[in-house]
């Protein structure tokens, strides 16, 4: 890929802070590869896809480093699970032999596993010494018949939201608007069937189950959510929707973009976690698509499940009302956690927002108010600094901070893409309120912070001596 086109994807007219000093959309700094480069990127982005072959054409590192970190569910195909590499070695690259390697994996992914398609993934050994992955693609795809989609986001290319970006581009690019959807079956209201996509939605721990069946029951038919349980043939037959809703912001803003400038398909950004955010994202959809019977429905079901799920949650509600969260995550989760955290009644103390745009700060101030406490940077230290401040009572991160929570005898609650625990939609809302009252209530803590039995008992602090041990 050329400095140009990385730089063209950096600048993201779909962003209203694209010009910000401070936006997510700024160039990358030196080390921001550290929390992930544009390979892994691009890989988790695409992962979710779940009945191709995904190739990484690297060294085995690379697979190894990054294969299976985003806990997607399928309902069908597991071949995403399968960790492919050409594994380059000092060797390939010396003899000039890589290229060679790359097509004889394709065509044993195709051989083994007769995919829909093959992904390949650049990486910095190969773009290093000039492989030329895209010509590769093209000429598997013509001698195999099966398509072969290149996915040139090298490691160096700057950061895990760059990679998200150029996945999005090589869809856009290569693969929408190859194939075209099976006819709508009549929906069961008898009303009209609307064909919808979900941009940045990657089901995790099977979440997205929990919404699906409420768009089913309004006849808004998902034509692709890329990527979360997505097929190939799905993410084809995008330029077919006629509304889109993007659901990580950061992620794949571009591809809704491009979805609107070629083929005329509006689109919203929206959360699925919370009771607030998940009617309002029942509402885009109603909105952009402009059927008054659609609407009506909307309003009706929301009724229905808001009053529902609220008399569910009482109980909860009564057991985390006024407990104080320290939310350390980024992007959308940055926000939309926080309105979910809010209609259990808990109080957010403060927000991480390191891969957050200014647009999603601009929702937590919205949410938490002007004076809103914002994290850019959370090393242990400092979050262990803003939990004693704040007088939080649990910390709720991603999975690489759990072990900081252990050491500082704290509750902590796992929210970010290794998580076992689904938390959208209506029925999501319940599950967290679970998990956080199970993490706050556990009977582990009084114990952990308490005296050391041995020190109340006066017992030695020295080590006995060899005769005191016989």
């Amino acid at each position: 890929m050329k400095a140009g086109e990385i730089k063209a994807l950096m600048d993201e007219p779909a962003c209203g802070h694209n010009t910000a000093a401070k936006s997510g959309c700024a160039r990358p700094k030196p080390g921001a590869a550290a929390g992930g480069c544009a390979f892994d990127g691009a890989q988790i982005a695409l992962l979710p896809v779940a009945d191709v072959a995904h190739v990484v054409h690297g060294p085995i590192a690379c697979a190894g480093n990054s294969w299976d970190n985003r806990g997607t569910r399928s309902s069908g195909p597991d071949l995403f699970r399968r960790g492919l590499t050409t594994d380059l070695t000092e060797q390939d690259v010396i003899m000039g032999r890589s290229e060679k390697r790359l097509l004889h994996a394709i065509r044993q992914a195709i051989e083994t596993f007769d995919p829909p398609a093959v992904f390949v993934y650049n990486t910095c050994v190969p773009a290093l010494v000039g492989d030329d992955v895209g010509a590769v693609c093209r000429a598997a795809q013509a001698r195999f018949g099966v398509p072969v989609v290149c996915v040139d986001a090298a490691g160096f290319y700057g950061s895990k939201n760059l990679g998200n970006r150029i996945a999005g581009e090589a869809m856009v690019e290569q693969v929408v608007g190859t194939g075209e959807p099976p006819p709508p079956r009549q929906a069961g209201h008898g009303g009209r069937v609307h064909d919808i996509n979900l941009i940045g939605e990657y089901n995790i721990a099977g979440e997205f189950w929990h919404v699906l069946p409420l768009l089913d029951e309004l006849g808004l038919r998902v034509l692709c959510t890329l990527s979360g349980d997505a097929r190939f043939h799905q993410v084809r037959t995008m330029h077919r929707a006629r509304a889109s809703m993007v659901v990580c912001s950061k992620a794949m803003l571009n591809v809704a973009r491009k979805l609107e400038e070629r083929y005329a398909i509006p689109w919203f950004e929206g959360s699925f976690y919370g009771i607030t955010d998940m009617s309002a994202a029942l509402r885009g959809f109603a909105r952009l698509l402009r059927d008054p019977d659609l609407t009506q429905r909307t309003e009706a079901l929301i009724r229905r499940e808001e009053d529902r799920i609220r008399a569910r949650l009482a109980p909860w509600r009564e057991r985390l009302k006024g407990r104080r969260v320290l939310l350390y995550t980024g992007g959308v989760k940055s926000w939309s956690v926080v309105s979910a955290l809010q209609d259990l009644g808990m109080e957010v103390v403060a927000t991480g927002t390191r891969k957050s745009t200014e647009a999603d700060k601009a929702r937590i101030r919205d949410l938490m108010g002007e004076d809103a406490r914002m994290i850019e940077e959370g090393n242990p230290g400092a979050l262990l600094e803003v939990f004693e401040q704040t007088r939080a009572d649990v910390l709720i991160a991603g999975g690489r901070n759990l072990y900081t929570a252990l050491k500082a005898r704290i509750p902590f609650l796992d929210i970010n893409q290794e998580r076992e625990h689904a938390y959208a939609g209506y029925e999501g809302m319940l599950e967290l309120a679970r998990q956080l009252a199970l993490t706050l209530e556990s009977p582990i803590w009084p114990w952990v912070r308490g005296e050391a039995p041995w020190d109340a008992q006066g017992w030695p602090h020295t080590a006995p001596s060899a005769a005191e041990v016989r």
